[in-house]
């Protein structure tokens, strides 16, 4: 209807759909809002507590601590003497036709041993079959007791001369000496049968009867404690003697040698030395 002159229309706000819409969603937003607030879960710092019957987190198993290794030992193998080894024994001399015992009769004894720095090495001697067993005690105990032996091996490494042998101060056994080296007939010598062994020549010389003086010197001749030497009543004495060995078995000094007797015959051990040695076999 038209209005009276001078009367000011009051006019309505013009509502677009597009507002009407954004007025409804306020009033939806403003309505929900309490709602939404009450469901939240407030925040929470700490890990999720576990849930019934989940299964934990296994940490990683700590590694197992080895087991220390074993204390050294003889650890000796007595085997018989290969072809290699053989064949050059013979081809330097160190036995021949007409020796007391041939290749059937001797072993191999290799076994560890300490040296004069007191380091592990691994020695050989060369001995009848009959003093095999005990060999392997006797020098079980020595080891046990960390006797020194500067070396040990078989004379053919010397090219079977015996004073070169000696000079090394190599601890030997068998040697059926060549002609211009022996101290015995062949058949009676107990190195010629296997059954005498020299110890550290040079801390323990003896009385060269073919040159009249001591060989391999004189330094250590003298009987007074020392490292690597032979005393009487010495751990290498007492170890020897048990099984029924003999020291220095000749008329002049002999400081580097056992043997099992003069003239040579077959080794019978004392009674109740019978079994192998600490760590032999």
């Amino acid at each position: 209807m038209p209005h009276a002159p001078g009367a000011v229309a009051t006019r309505r706000p013009l509502r677009t759909p597009r507002a009407a819409r954004a007025l409804r969603t306020a009033a939806l937003l403003v309505a929900t809002a309490p709602v939404a607030a009450a469901c939240s879960t407030p925040a929470d710092d700490g890990p999720d507590p576990a849930r019934p019957g989940a299964p934990a987190t296994a940490s990683a198993p700590s590694s197992p601590t080895p087991p220390p290794p074993p204390p050294p030992a003889v650890d000796a193998t007595v085997t018989p003497l290969s072809d290699r080894q053989w064949n050059r024994m013979v081809a330097v001399g160190m036995w021949r036709k007409g020796c007391p015992v041939g290749r059937k009769e001797l072993r191999r004894v290799e076994m560890n041993h300490w040296d004069f720095n007191g380091e592990l090495r691994r020695g050989e001697l060369i001995v009848n079959a009959d003093t095999a067993p005990s060999i392997v005690r006797v020098f079980g105990e020595l080891f046990e007791q960390r006797f020194p032996i500067r070396r040990m091996e078989s004379v053919e490494a010397y090219e079977g001369d015996l004073d070169a042998s000696l000079k090394a101060d190599n601890t030997s056994a068998f040697n059926c000496r060549r002609p211009d080296q022996i101290n015995a007939p062949f058949m009676e010598s107990p190195h010629a049968n296997g059954r005498a062994v020299d110890i550290n020549p040079r801390e323990n010389p003896w009385q060269d009867l073919r040159k009249k003086a001591w060989s391999p010197g004189p330094e250590f001749s003298a009987r007074t404690p020392g490292k690597g030497k032979i005393l009487e009543g010495g751990p290498v004495w007492r170890a020897f003697t048990a099984e029924g060995w003999i020291w220095q078995n000749i008329s002049v000094a002999d400081y580097m040698h056992f043997d099992t007797g003069y003239p040579s015959v077959p080794f019978r051990p004392k009674a109740g030395k019978t079994t192998p040695g600490p760590g032999g076999g």
